[in-house]
């Protein structure tokens, strides 16, 4: 390996460090201050950088910080994932699994988390927020083992994608031990969703049994 290589290594290595510190730092100010630059800059500091690194780490400053966070729980939550025998489980339980250890990953910060999703809902930042939650249940179909290239890859994402945003919504308000009423909740929206493919293709198997034009065959000429 040449010595420009260990060089570039050893930059990326220190600024993906600082990322993190920063961001760690910044998640005990934001339930008090939300998500600022200003929070950023303390942030820097208390890691043990000066205030102008939040800027160079963070350029897009506060968004960039959440969307950092929301990737680095995608990452830290299929790692988390890896220790559990998921080929023994049945799809649903996958599911269910992958999301409960996805919001155990940022359990710790519930109200940053909120004020994060305030963030998102502005209109400036929608784009930013639809992105993030596809990266995230993408991750999790990824960890299910899940391997559509076709329709199916952005039916069961997008229905995914409901489930884990009400869950989510569910999750930040409950206070039942251990979650457990949120779990509740989601074992019955994953069931609702796993009945929505048998309903498609039970309808598909009727259309095309019916006549043209509703059956899916050419009709024959005579």
């Amino acid at each position: 390996m040449s010595k420009s290589t260990d060089t570039a290594d050893t930059t990326a290595l220190d600024y993906e460090a600082a990322r993190q510190a920063i961001l760690e730092a910044a998640l005990v100010h934001v339930p008090f201050d939300g998500w600022t630059q200003g929070v950023l800059q303390q942030a820097a500091r208390d890691a043990g950088f000066d205030k102008v690194t939040a800027l160079r780490v963070f350029p897009g400053g506060p968004i960039e910080a959440i969307t950092y966070w929301s990737h680095l729980a995608d990452r830290r939550m299929l790692e988390d994932l890896e220790k559990h025998d998921l080929a023994a489980m049945k799809v649903r339980e996958r599911i269910a699994t992958a999301i409960r250890v996805r919001l155990g990953r940022v359990a710790p910060h519930r109200e940053a988390l909120s004020r994060a999703l305030g963030v998102l809902a502005l209109p400036l930042n929608a784009g930013r927020g639809t992105a993030l939650l596809w990266r995230t249940v993408d991750a999790i179909w990824y960890a299910a083992g899940d391997t559509a290239t076709d329709f199916n890859y952005y039916t069961k994402r997008a229905l995914l994608a409901g489930v884990y945003s009400a869950t989510l919504l569910h999750w930040l308000d409950d206070k039942s031990p251990g979650f457990a009423d949120s779990w509740d909740f989601l074992d019955r929206r994953i069931a609702d969703v796993m009945r929505v493919p048998k309903a498609l293709g039970e309808i598909g198997k009727r259309l095309s049994a019916l006549p043209f034009p509703f059956s899916s065959s050419r009709p024959r000429r005579f």
